[in-house]
């Protein structure tokens, strides 16, 4: 792993010690939502078609209509109103997301104790040293948002503004008022910690765990490294199809939160689950998927099921795409890497769910009408639609006979924070299902 980022480091710095002067005469370039210029949107057997069936671009993000015949079949229900407790399959809910009484908190409720503390990459095995992307100063994402691609290669981010750095995060645990010291505790573990879409989550678990609808839970948040997207600490931990960022949690965090919380952690997969957003939603997959024998319950919202992953991989050229679907760039076997050489991978082109025996995963996942798409102006690469993605999810889930909810959310953007505070006690109900509840 070392060798690996001193290569990593040796091949981005020189460029990157030409940068600075360059991005501070870049346009601050926005977000694109909406078709990149020279996309294929015409014809579906050349590489990196965009399909934009069932798109309205009267908004921004396109509005999605759930009827779209590219997606699959889900049940509507009434305005308000959740899936019944248990059920699994596709369904459509909204427009109005009114917060669930369970995120606000009640006199007489045992409330969990919240420790915190920072870990740095100065203290990290796997992720030392972290990841830096130059971009212009108040302009998130600036340097890949005017990025090229390799020639021929649409979905091949080019990053020249990423070097190696050094992150601080924070993490916070909480740990129910119902935990019995020395007893093992089950756990779930959120990906971007600190984030305003997780303000109400101690307060949830507090009623749910009083209303005995959820077993007692420690609930550990971890921040995330920094930044966004290719190039970024963030993006490199998230958006990574492998085993890299459950291992970083097992080795380098549980450690510590067992010995700042004062908790012993359940070794049991089905007392282990992972919970994220955006990208750290498809984190929170990645880890259960690489990782059966750690964890079995997964809860995401938004998740990136997408091209995101950065330093591109010949192996999976699509990222987390191709959890679900081919890379969707020329026909031609995938490639891996067999003692140092690139050769066909066998079966070939075939996502990585369709092609492996079904796991024991539990999954919950949440996708909004307004959610992401194309947001790079840059990568007209045929799998970066968020929305379409997670419908392409439900539909290998379904027919590889998996256990999970999906809902498609109206009026929905990106991680709504509404529609988090509707359906979070519920999903967590839903997740813990089969769990013992002493």
């Amino acid at each position: 792993m070392r060798k690996l980022l001193a290569v990593l480091a040796g091949a981005l710095i020189p460029a990157v010690s030409l940068m600075p002067a360059a991005l501070a005469q870049s346009p601050c370039v926005t977000q694109n939502m909406a078709v990149p210029p020279g996309a294929n949107t015409s014809d579906k057997t050349a590489p990196f078609f965009i399909d934009a069936t069932g798109l309205d671009f009267k908004t921004a993000p396109p509005t999605r209509d759930p009827s779209n015949p590219n997606y699959p079949r889900a049940t509507e229900l009434s305005d308000g109103t959740l899936p019944p407790a248990g059920a699994e399959g596709n369904f459509i809910v909204g427009p109005t997301h009114a917060p669930a009484p369970e995120t606000v908190a009640k006199e007489g409720v045992p409330r969990g104790k919240v420790t915190s503390f920072t870990l740095s990459s100065k203290d990290s095995v796997i992720y030392n040293p972290g990841l830096i992307r130059d971009d212009v100063a108040g302009c998130g994402n600036s340097s890949i948002m005017i990025a090229t691609t390799a020639p021929g290669d649409k979905s091949n981010m080019i990053v020249t503004t990423s070097h190696p750095g050094t992150w601080t995060r924070t993490i916070e645990v909480y740990v129910p008022a119902q935990y019995v010291p020395g007893t093992e505790a089950p756990f779930i573990v959120l990906g971007d910690g600190g984030s305003m879409a997780w303000k109400d989550m101690n307060t949830t678990l507090d009623n749910l765990i009083a209303q005995r609808r959820v077993p007692p839970m420690v609930s550990i948040q971890i921040g995330n490294g920094g930044q966004d997207a290719q190039g970024a600490q963030r993006g490199r931990e998230y958006d990574t199809v492998s085993g890299t960022y459950a291992q970083f949690v097992e080795r380098e965090v549980l450690p510590l939160v067992e010995q700042n919380a004062g908790v012993k952690l359940t070794k049991n997969p089905e007392g282990r689950a992972t919970m994220g957003l955006s990208s750290s939603g498809t984190a929170a997959f990645t880890m259960a998927w690489f990782h059966p024998e750690l964890y079995h319950r997964v809860l995401a919202y938004s998740p990136t099921m997408v091209n995101q992953q950065w330093p591109y991989n010949p192996a999976l050229r699509g990222g987390a795409w191709e959890y679900h679907s081919p890379w969707a760039g020329p026909a031609g076997p995938n490639l891996t890497v067999k003692a140092g050489v690139l050769t066909p991978s066998e079966p070939p082109g075939v996502p990585l769910i369709p092609s492996a025996p079904t796991k024991p995963i539990r999954y919950w996942f949440e996708m909004g009408d307004q959610d992401l798409f194309y947001p790079n102006p840059t990568i007209p690469d045929g799998m970066h639609d968020w929305t379409l993605s997670a419908e392409l999810m439900a539909k290998v889930l379904a027919e590889k006979g998996y256990h999970y909810q999906f809902l498609f959310a109206r009026n929905a953007k990106h991680v709504d924070r509404p529609t988090v505070a509707q359906t979070l006690p519920a999903a967590l109900e839903w997740l813990w299902k089969g769990y013992p509840n002493p």
